[in-house]
């Protein structure tokens, strides 16, 4: 079997992000509706089935794993699967994405497991908007947590801010300040049109990413970089700051043409392209021959075909993928 992942267009995955839950104790705006049906959990991949995609992949060349969510600390023993993915030859890269809320008292044992790098969403540094925004989150804790984590010694760790105009736009600036005094990484991202929001017009929230930069550089200079951690975001530098900051752009810059990712649902369905509904079942695989590594690499290997050029987002608030992020996979 070849042991590397090559699309139809001569890209090699090299990264994969992997949902262990589609549960989350935030609801913010952008990512899920206030009142939301979760997944029954004969639905869900169970760890044991999570940690066999996890290893499949890196056997295929995979070197880059990201657990997502939902939020990923809301899922049961997910320190057990930590430590399973974290002892995986041949991976070079081992992160999570998370809401930060629970890092007080999970990044000591996350570390000690093998993770390396985490995102931290943060949308905004005022506690009233924070909580508009994410509906139930506080802004105390998820400060906190990002501290816990700098603590508990992550080589790197990077904000992820959802910038919407007219909502938090104004605080882009502060948000770049407040990555540079704790020492951490900032990536602002464009909306997604996943799923149905009620909250808010996508057409009238959407922000770029030059409109973005721009606001800084009346502050900060940024100076363009080659860094890269396999994923979409492009860096930039500061002269007087040993802080990145990156926009991930998937309608101003769309960076399809470099895309070496797949997704795993928490259902277990193979995600060529987070903007397109190309998938395959990998649960299928899992339950009709458990514990069958080759089966399951077949699988994801004859899948590869389905992997399009490229996702065609509109910022018109039209919706062209019906999922949520939460069922994406963050």
């Amino acid at each position: 079997m070849n042991d590397e992942l090559i699309d139809d267009f001569g890209r090699r995955v090299r990264y994969v992000r992997i949902s262990v839950t589609d549960r989350c104790d935030f609801r913010c705006v952008y990512c899920m509706s206030e009142e939301m049906t979760f997944l029954p959990r004969a639905q869900v991949l169970t760890l044991e089935e999570l940690a066999l995609v996890a290893r499949a992949f890196t056997e295929m060349g995979v070197e880059k794993i990201r657990l997502t969510g939902g939020e990923p600390l809301v899922r049961r023993d997910i320190d057990h699967l930590v430590d399973e993915i974290g002892a995986l030859p041949g991976l070079r890269d081992f992160a999570m994405t998370t809401n930060g809320a629970s890092l007080r008292k999970f990044a000591p044992r996350l570390r000690e497991a093998g993770l390396e790098r985490l995102n931290i969403s943060l949308d905004s540094l005022d506690p009233e908007r924070f909580r508009r925004l994410t509906r139930t989150g506080e802004l105390a804790k998820v400060i906190d947590g990002i501290r816990a984590a700098r603590e508990a010694g992550f080589e790197r760790i990077k904000l992820n801010a959802v910038i919407l105009k007219g909502r938090n736009d104004d605080e882009v600036v502060d948000l770049v300040d407040f990555a540079r005094r704790e020492g951490v990484d900032i990536s602002f991202i464009e909306e997604m049109p996943l799923g149905d929001v009620s909250d808010h017009s996508r057409a009238e929230t959407f922000c770029s990413s030059d409109e973005v930069q721009a606001l800084i550089e009346q502050r900060h200079a940024l100076l363009p970089t080659t860094e890269t951690t396999l994923g979409p975001s492009r860096y930039f530098r500061m002269p007087d700051s040993e802080t990145r900051v990156g926009f991930i752009s998937p309608h101003s810059h769309n960076f399809c043409s470099t895309c070496n990712r797949v997704r795993v649902t928490v259902e277990g369905r193979l995600l060529l392209c987070l903007g397109n509904e190309h998938s395959v079942d990998l649960r299928a695989v899992l339950r009709r021959h458990p514990g069958d590594i080759d089966a399951l690499k077949d699988a994801i290997v004859k899948a590869m075909p389905l992997k399009p050029e490229r996702h065609h987002f509109t910022t018109d608030g039209d919706v062209q993928v019906v999922r949520f992020m939460n069922m994406t996979g963050g």
